[in-house]
């Protein structure tokens, strides 16, 4: 056991975290301040397989050093300012880093599976006309740290001997637009020594950002891509969608049939269904259309509304005939289930109300 005089004291701030850092990586740090190699394996174990949520709780690793990690390379970085769990078992944090920026991550049950949604930055930079997440811009990019600490966090809420199952990065953000931080935070939920969680139970939602869309594919990952398509027609999702004027409709599909032929995967094209704009069968067979262009299947999800924006959720039948003309036109097709309607359930609504109102932090809904 290494000597607690061997640690030096710090205090100098470090720009580091723990859950932004490889193995490899840790153990660097670790040996530049005289450990053995083999604490790199007790510390990560420690946080990834048993779950601790401070270094004070890692009894077989010497109090100096414990002293140290806690100073220089902290573990949970954010506070839970607030928390909203709905009736039908959806909670939904709002995390604060040490700026005193926020960003959402909400757990979703269903049946044995476990779903954290992550966000991949402060705000949003897209625009699109109906979400909440971009109403105040982007703030500034989350690291890969701080996007595997939500997981983490939502991991915590499973609680009954279940684990998280399935990560989605479909909350505040573009993750493409912030891509490095994406992929190196992928890897980390990806990996065997971090979270554990297969490659093909992460899916990245993206706006559509072609580029960045073929260097995902070349990145050897098997996971999930989704593009936020919402409109069959490049006019129609231009109105939508404000960066959807910087790339086509066609690219997208050329993008889309890259990222198969490369890795295998099909592309998950999301649809947001809003009452009288993109709803009426028209589209439905337009977008077949789009479908039959490239290897992929679709979500239809019923549109959760945002106070103060006039558009609304399609009705029951809409959606109905709207998916039905899909999969009669041979399309692989699925109606993704509201969930959380009771909380503020569309993406950043939570972070949005709390801004914007005087009800205290801390507080359970």
């Amino acid at each position: 056991m290494c000597s607690t005089e061997s640690i030096p004291d710090a205090t100098a701030p470090t720009p580091y975290a723990f859950f932004g850092l490889t193995p490899t990586e840790l153990e660097a740090r670790l040996t530049s301040w005289g450990q053995p190699r083999f604490r790199t394996g007790q510390i990560v174990d420690w946080v990834y397989r048993k779950g601790v949520e401070a270094y004070s709780e890692m009894t077989n690793l010497p109090n100096g050093l414990r002293d140290r990690l806690s100073a220089e390379l902290p573990l949970f970085e954010s506070e839970v300012v607030r928390r909203q769990e709905s009736t039908d078992g959806v909670t939904k944090l709002l995390l604060q880093w040490g700026d005193g920026a926020t960003s959402e991550c909400v757990l979703i049950p269903d049946g044995e599976r476990r779903t954290a949604c992550i966000s991949s930055q402060v705000g949003c930079p897209v625009g699109c006309v109906f979400c909440a997440s971009g109403l105040s811009g982007l703030q500034r990019q989350l690291s890969s740290g701080e996007i595997v600490e939500q997981a983490m966090r939502a991991a915590r809420l499973c609680g009954d001997g279940s684990r998280l199952s399935n990560v989605v990065f479909m909350g505040l953000g573009e993750p493409l637009a912030n891509y490095a931080a994406t992929v190196r935070a992928v890897r980390t939920i990806n990996a065997e020594w971090g979270m554990g969680i297969g490659a093909r139970k992460i899916t990245v939602s993206t706006v559509g950002l072609a580029g960045q869309m073929r260097k995902l594919a070349e990145e050897g990952l098997q996971i999930t891509l989704a593009v936020s398509l919402h409109a069959p027609d490049d006019e129609l999702r231009q109105q939508l969608i404000p960066w959807a004027d910087r790339v086509a409709i066609e690219e997208l599909v050329d993008a889309g049939r890259y990222y198969f032929e490369r890795t295998g995967r099909e592309i998950t094209l999301e649809y947001i269904l809003l009452e009288g704009l993109n709803d009426g069968v028209a589209q439905a067979r337009a977008l077949s259309r789009v479908t039959k262009r490239m290897r992929c299947n679709v979500n239809l999800i019923s549109y959760n509304p945002v106070e103060g924006l006039p558009y609304r959720r399609s009705s029951g039948k809409a959606v109905e005939v709207f998916a039905k003309a899909l999969s009669e036109a041979g399309v692989n097709v699925h109606v993704r289930r509201s969930r959380g309607l009771d909380i503020d359930a569309a993406c950043g609504q939570l972070r949005r109300r709390t801004e914007s109102d005087t009800i205290p932090l801390n507080v359970v809904e």
